[in-house]
């Protein structure tokens, strides 16, 4: 009989079923590193989304034989010790191809028409100052005609092109190392950065792709230019987009990540209070629709593996 147990069921806001096989099933709110072991003792399946698998821990858990990861992001995962001792990972592919591209243009919208700053203006009377009907106290650019360059061409980056190309939006696709999307004509990286009105980060969080954009990337953009990242913190050197910001740069930013998540120690991102940067709570997969998929799909890939035809294996 199998033992499955979910680690920090809090990050879902779904029902989640239970596997069609018999089973022990144990589900923990959150769970703090050091208890990963007791609480995964005896189990053949664990189930997480964000609390860390490192090998010390799996060393000590001979009967663990397969994770199901409750994310699209695998970084929490100890993967070369995964593939050494034959530990099954799974992950969720292609639950959130809406709902992170629309968060994306909520942001992008917001910031290309400086819709903050003018909300700002309002609540502080300004309007009622001025002698005809309206104020252009900000700039307000368009969509349509822009340029967006997208680093990742996934489900998700090709469904934001989507969204940009019924904007009017010409799209860029960033050149990089293999594996590749079939079907999509890349850009070098140089290029992209330079040209694009926009900047929207759809790629893993890989060694290669850990701090691709510092300060010499921020200073090829347009200084009209905008950034937006979905996909993880640490692709963006936080020190650099603060003072891109602080210095003008660039002309904005969206961020719906952090490098460390929770922030408990702080982060000088929280402490921007600009009207041209936007920063939200990694919410940017959590719509309702998104995260049920995500839930059924957890234990789709949980049967899937127990009947021995795995699917979206990452080992």
């Amino acid at each position: 009989m199998h033992k499955v147990v979910f680690l920090d069921r809090s990050t879902l806001r779904a029902e989640v079923r239970r596997p069609a096989f018999e089973h022990v099933w144990e589900e923990y709110e959150t769970t703090a590193p050091d208890d990963v072991v007791a609480r995964l003792e005896g189990a053949s399946v664990a189930i997480t989304n964000k609390v860390p698998l490192r090998g010390e821990a799996l060393g000590q858990l001979p009967d663990l034989k397969m994770i199901a990861v409750a994310a699209t992001g695998y970084d929490v995962i100890d993967i070369p010790f995964c593939k050494a001792n034959g530990v099954a990972v799974v992950n969720i592919r292609n639950y959130a191809v809406h709902t992170v591209p629309e968060h994306v243009f909520a942001m992008l919208l917001a910031l290309r028409r400086n819709l903050f700053a003018y909300r700002a203006a309002v609540e502080r009377g300004r309007w009622q100052e001025v002698d005809q009907f309206c104020f252009f106290d900000f700039p307000i650019g368009d969509l349509f005609g822009a340029t967006l360059g997208i680093v990742g061409e996934g489900a998700i980056g090709q469904g934001t092109a989507k969204i940009a190309r019924g904007f009017g939006m010409k799209v860029l696709f960033a050149d990089h190392a293999p594996p590749k999307a079939p079907g999509v004509e890349f850009t070098p990286m140089d290029k992209v950065l330079k040209e694009s009105d926009v900047i929207t980060l759809h790629c893993p969080m890989i060694p290669e792709t850990r701090g691709m954009i510092g300060e010499k990337e921020l200073k090829m953009m347009k200084r009209s230019a905008l950034l937006i990242n979905t996909a993880r913190g640490g692709l963006v050197q936080e020190d650099a987009l603060v003072r891109a910001l602080e210095e003008g740069w660039i002309a904005g930013a969206g961020f719906d990540v952090l490098v460390k998540e929770p922030p408990k120690e702080g982060n000088a991102l929280l402490e921007l209070r600009l009207p041209n940067f936007i920063l939200t709570p990694h919410v940017a997969w959590a719509s309702d629709g998104a995260m049920q998929f995500l839930a059924d799909q957890v234990i789709d890939n949980i049967e899937l593996w127990a009947r021995g035809t795995p699917q979206h294996l990452v080992t």
